[in-house]
């Protein structure tokens, strides 16, 4: 799941991010998100969905059968695959069996926010994959690209070409939310497609892997293995997050990504693919009325200051430990998480005018932002989406598996039918398009469009004629289930 052990580690150097908030009270054991398990060139980009306006319905009257109904349709099951890569470090959440270094599948869950089929989901449902099929309500698979990616709050923005519009959902206010308001979650949890859980929302603003952005929903709405990058869903059927984690320890305690918080960065995803932030580089923490106390501090709101990190705007500024900081840009500051806030929004190499109280005096600071160091992930570090790209092994061509000769001797060995004919697959690429129609090793195949295929000459022939994007129907015998089976195979389109 999400990072379970490096919660620790986070926290460790969150201090080096624009704040790091020190909460008064320890939180649950550390939570993990949903990991990826195994179900059974970009042009424009997308017109955001429009942010609804109004108070969600709350109260036990609230009826989601018509907002499950109305919803399900833009909601959509993503499977992603990896390649196995003796480059690179293993992923915990993405092994599979006891071999780090072994091809690694899963899915989680997305949502429509486009007709021209942008999706959203979790970054970590994607990550890494060289593969990405969005599977529609209706059972149209589709290969994904990544337009953008936000590591830092665990966002992708991934886009399917459709002949026609597709339907979608709307967004709502998340900042609107109210604690108690009751919320579904819809997603494909352990694999069971389109599953609606309903429960409400627990908390506004939790905190889990980075205090210096962190602003999660919690609720007990059911969550589980699978749901990761599905939707939260208000009473009116309006979008206020995408769920993404779920307790280690209890499994009706879940959480999900504000949607407002999305909405703030889809511009940068998608015209530029990642997300740029201001840096300020101090340790923030809340202005307790222990600490006012303790420290004879006036103020009684603002961000307190607890670390300054050397060769940072706050260094070079000249901020310092037990700076209060009230108001930026003329804009009242009333906690830490306003500053991280207003921070986090202005763009890297702007000014920022800070009002700070020091040592009984206020005084203002000019500082120049810089860029926010890049969350710190697996493979992908450092590198945005346009390094995430769905691709098919050469070795296996078109269809994304490898065959060889049937002799007798394989015929005699595999206990067929003595008057079989075709040829046995050897290789599936893991991240090709043969994955998702289960095609597998030891499969023998028959024929492909219906053109019988006897030797390895006449399957080169008969893949020779398949153009890009071209699906191919496959009469191959599946040995365990001793009968024959038809399978379609959707190529990739020429990039």
């Amino acid at each position: 799941m999400h990072r379970t052990a490096l919660v620790a580690a986070f926290t460790g150097v969150i201090g080096v991010l624009v704040g790091f908030v020190a909460s008064s009270t320890s939180p649950a054991r550390p939570t993990e998100s949903l990991p990826l398990r195994p179900p059974a060139a970009r042009t424009g980009g997308p017109t955001a969905a429009p942010v609804a306006a109004g108070v969600p319905p709350s109260g036990t009257a609230v009826d989601f059968a018509p907002v499950a109904a109305r919803v399900n349709a833009a909601v959509v099951d993503i499977d992603a695959a990896v390649r196995g890569d003796d480059r690179a470090r293993p992923i915990p959440r993405f092994r599979a069996g006891d071999d780090p270094w072994a091809p690694r599948e899963g899915s989680g869950s997305g949502f429509i926010i486009d007709p021209a089929g942008f999706v959203l989901t979790n970054f970590h449902v994607v990550e890494d994959a060289d593969r990405i099929t969005v599977t529609l309500a209706d059972g149209r698979a589709f290969t994904a690209s990544v337009v953008g990616v936000d590591p830092a709050i665990d966002v992708a923005l991934l886009q399917v070409r459709a002949r026609e519009a597709l339907p979608t959902t709307t967004f709502g206010d998340s900042d609107r939310l109210r604690v108690g308001e009751w919320v579904c979650a819809i997603g494909n949890p352990l694999g069971y497609v389109r599953s609606v859980t309903v429960g409400v929302v627990s908390f506004i603003g939790r905190k889990i892997f980075d205090p210096s952005l962190d602003a999660y929903i919690q609720t007990d709405s059911a969550i589980s293995l699978g749901n990761s990058g599905g939707p939260l869903i208000d009473g009116a059927g309006r979008v206020v997050g995408i769920t993404t984690a779920v307790s280690a320890q209890s499994p009706n305690i879940g959480f999900a990504i504000p949607i407002n918080q999305v909405v703030a960065v889809l511009p940068q995803l998608r015209e530029h693919g990642r997300v740029s932030r201001g840096y300020l580089g101090v340790g923030l923490t809340a202005l307790t009325p222990a600490l006012r106390q303790a420290l004879a501090l006036g103020p009684t709101r603002g961000a307190l200051v607890q670390n300054v990190s050397p060769d940072t705007p706050a260094d070079r500024a000249g901020l310092r430990i037990y700076d209060v900081i009230t108001g930026a840009d003329s804009i009242p500051i009333l906690s830490d998480d306003d500053l991280i806030r207003y921070i986090s929004s202005r763009a890297p190499g702007s000014p920022a005018s800070l009002e700070v109280w020091r040592d009984g005096s206020a005084r203002a600071l000019t500082v120049k932002l810089t860029e926010r160091p890049p969350t710190r992930t697996s493979r992908s570090r450092g590198r945005d989406a346009r390094g995430v790209r769905p691709a098919t092994g050469r070795e296996q061509g078109p269809l994304g598996f490898a065959v060889r000769d049937l002799d007798q001797a394989a015929i005699a060995r595999q206990g067929l039918p003595a008057s079989i004919e075709g040829v046995v697959v050897v290789d599936v690429d893991p991240a090709g398009p043969a994955r998702l129609a289960r095609v597998r090793t030891g499969h023998i195949i028959l024929e492909v469009n219906r053109r019988r295929v006897r030797s390895s000459a006449e399957f080169r022939a008969a893949v020779a004629a398949i153009r890009p994007g071209d699906v191919v129907a496959i009469l191959l015998h599946d040995q365990l289930a001793d009968q024959r089976v038809i399978v379609a195979i959707a190529t990739d389109p020429s990039s």
